[in-house]
């Protein structure tokens, strides 16, 4: 099996370092499993596809552009499959950031209060259906300061399947956390991104090495409709 597109950023050099410590061993599949569908709002990828200069200059200053959109419609295709499969969806999403209660974040940034209702909408074409769970947010992780670990222990959740952004912070940050809670964690790979390629990479090539399995979108998908 060829390794895949995003392990070409980290030299095998590197790549050695961590095999020698012995990380990057897998972890697998639990038995019931809940998704996370992290901050995928207007907000994240602009309200349709564009260069993501483009993206961040006329929609949002938080978009992600066309890596984006690309992302969608696999996310789209996993929670048709976790849907027929009955496992919970939750929707980790960023709650409105104001200047007064933005944190540390908004001085890191404070472009990110500026966006208007509309960048706080779901993408309407993974938008949350009746039964899913929304979980408003104010940091990056979807554990911190929110009440996704007791949701999942109520689901009896095992292993959580993640979808969403951007790979190096909310998702990396969750991921640490699920991890953390010893969840069989799963970043989905088709469905995380982005601002730049070289992040994605190797946030993908650290967080299979040592927090969760990177898996293929298809083989997600299989194993849906296998436990379903």
């Amino acid at each position: 099996m060829s390794d895949p597109t995003w392990m070409a950023s980290v030299p095998e050099a590197d790549r050695g370092v961590y095999r020698l410590a012995g990380f990057a061993n897998r972890v697998g599949f639990g038995k019931r499993p809940a998704v996370l569908v992290i901050d995928l709002q207007y907000r994240i990828a602009g309200d349709h596809p564009a260069p993501i200069e483009e993206a961040i200059t006329t929609m949002y200053p938080t978009a992600c552009g066309e890596q984006a959109w690309e992302a969608v419609g696999h996310v789209a295709r996993l929670l048709d499959a976790a849907r027929a499969a009955g496992a919970p969806i939750i929707y980790p999403y960023v709650a409105p950031k104001r200047a007064v209660d933005a944190g540390r974040f908004g001085q890191i940034n404070p472009l990110v209060t500026t966006i208007p209702e509309r960048g706080y909408q779901f993408i309407e074409q993974i938008a949350p259906q009746e039964g899913d769970v929304l979980l408003p947010k104010r940091h990056a992780s979807a554990f911190f300061g929110t009440a996704l670990a007791s949701y999942l222990v109520d689901f009896r959740a095992d292993t959580v399947l993640v979808t969403g952004a951007t790979t190096g912070g909310c998702v990396r940050a969750t991921v640490a956390d699920a991890f953390s809670y010893n969840f069989h964690t799963i970043v989905v790979e088709e469905c995380v991104f982005d601002r730049i390629p070289i992040s994605h990479d190797i946030s993908l090539f650290d967080m299979d090495a040592k927090y969760a399995d990177v898996v293929p979108v298809n083989e997600v998908i299989e194993w849906l409709v296998a436990s379903g």
